[in-house]
């Protein structure tokens, strides 16, 4: 099979070449201790200067992927592809109260002090964000519209923002009108405007497990009950649990991450989003998809959203620009279909009336300038890199028996430590040592995955981080 790198795909070359020895790792072409493909033979093979794969080498090493030996070449670590995946979930499938403790304010309390290594709260960094195109972008529409920035703007919502996402998802091959789009505070806001568009206090909800705490918390506030279903640590939710949980009890609605579920970084398959669309429209059961991941993807293509199969109307897509571009601007949007539109618009409008204007016009402003797509480029291959980078040290440094999620896409990892430890005890001793992390029972309404933490890689690699693997490890190792 011939295999070259792409000069066109708005990838950088040396990318190219790390990810194809990357797949070779994955397919078990390469294991552990080979000896990697020579710089002058892969530059002829893939058709690349010999520095261009001289880079990704040095790239691969400094991710702990390779080591180098003088005189010998490169070799591929031993470390790598130890790690085992988290276990595919068994839940009981009954549906339960949620209850959480102060323990959630605790994780974003730390997102904040500086004083604290950030492995908790999925919070990027902004040393990732184009900040200065972006107070450009603001101030430029503050000099052109002060007015429109000052005023209110109520719902759906500007409608120049509403047509520049209408296009991002043209490329994806779907034709949304931009009055189907209503603009949110954040996608926490139009999951939120979902929800109780679609059920309300007693009714079932169908969620991953382990699924997004705020997700669970908003189960909770609204007085509903989740139900938790088996979740594939590679594919996401299992249809066929999905299916019993529909036969056996009445689910009001599901919620799903299906691109690069958080935590445990999970990518549906299409065939798979087609069939849990084609079931849940079967029985007339709404979908709320939570896409915020989706754009952060580390292969070239960016994955459908489950509104792509969709034939009644019966799918919310909910997003925001918080993981990729602007998390203290609070934009998000949902996409409705004419059956849920006036309702969300009824809950938007009696909750919090507007969305800030000045926020929706400076990410219009951004967006249309065309900077947006080659900030996500270098943006994903930064997540890209610091998430191999963090697996690799939690495979070299964790117990023996640490199992760690391997996502395509997001900033997050699943860690599933030793059996018998205790991540609360984690969680607290962690933060002795200066080092925040989230601890796993927040992911269930039944206070499952004690022995799990969620570790955030949202913040470029350096000393400070390493050392709180180190100091982390340590924790781990003793308790």
């Amino acid at each position: 099979m011939t295999v070259s790198v792409e000069t066109n795909s708005g990838k950088f070359l040396y990318d190219q070449v790390s990810s194809h020895i990357t797949k070779l790792i994955e397919n078990g072409t390469l294991n552990s201790g080979d000896r990697a493909p020579s710089l002058r033979g892969l530059s002829r093979q893939l058709k690349v200067s010999i520095t261009t794969v001289s880079q990704a080498y040095s790239e691969l090493v400094d991710q702990g992927v390779l080591q180098a030996k003088p005189q010998s070449g490169y070799y591929i670590n031993g470390a790598v592809n130890t790690a085992q995946l988290p276990r595919k979930t068994s839940t009981c499938c009954q549906p339960r109260k949620v209850r959480f403790s102060n323990l959630f304010e605790e994780v974003f309390a730390q997102a904040n002090d500086p004083r604290i290594a950030p492995l908790g709260a999925a919070v990027p960094s902004m040393e990732l964000m184009p900040v200065k195109a972006l107070m450009t972008a603001t101030k430029r529409v503050i000099n052109q519209f002060p007015e429109a920035c000052l005023n209110y703007s109520f719902s759906p919502g500007k409608r120049r923002l509403r047509e520049v996402i209408a296009r991002r998802y043209s490329r994806q091959g779907l034709n949304i009108d931009p009055d189907e789009i209503i603009i949110t505070t954040g996608a926490t806001e139009a999951i939120s405007l979902s929800l109780q568009a679609v059920a309300q206090r007693g009714d079932i909800i169908a969620v991953e497990s382990p699924a997004y705490f705020s997700l669970l918390r908003l189960i909770e506030r609204m007085g509903m009950l989740a139900v938790e279903l088996d979740t594939d640590p590679e594919t996401g939710i299992c249809l066929d649990a999905l299916e019993n949980a529909i036969d056996t009890m009445k689910i009001k609605a599901v919620i799903v991450v299906p691109n690069f579920s958080n935590p445990i970084g999970a990518l549906m398959p299409d065939d798979a989003k087609k069939a849990m669309v084609n079931l849940l429209e079967s029985n007339n059961i709404p979908l709320i998809e939570d896409d915020v991941y989706g754009s952060l993807h580390f292969d070239e293509e960016r994955p459908r959203v489950a509104k792509f199969y969709e034939q009644k109307g019966k799918v919310l897509t909910c997003s925001s620009f918080s993981k990729t571009l602007a998390p203290g601007y609070r934009v998000g949007w949902v996409i409705s279909s004419e059956h849920y539109r006036n309702d969300i618009l009824e809950w938007k409008q009696s909750t919090s009336s507007a969305t800030t204007s000045l926020t929706q016009l400076a990410l219009a402003e951004f967006l249309s300038s065309g900077e947006y797509d080659r900030h996500l480029i270098k943006l994903r291959n930064a997540y890209r890199t610091q998430v191999d980078k963090m697996r690799f040290m939690i495979a070299q440094n964790f117990p023996k028996g640490t199992r760690i999620s391997n996502p395509r896409g997001g900033f997050v990892l699943w860690v599933e430590l030793p059996r018998g430890t205790d991540c609360i005890d984690v969680f607290n001793r962690a933060l002795e040592k200066g080092v925040s992390l989230t601890p796993g029972i927040l992911f269930s309404a039944t206070r499952r995955y004690r022995n799990f933490i969620r570790i955030s890689c949202g913040h470029p690699w350096n000393a400070e981080i390493e050392q709180a693997i180190i100091d982390l490890a340590s924790v781990v190792t003793d308790d």
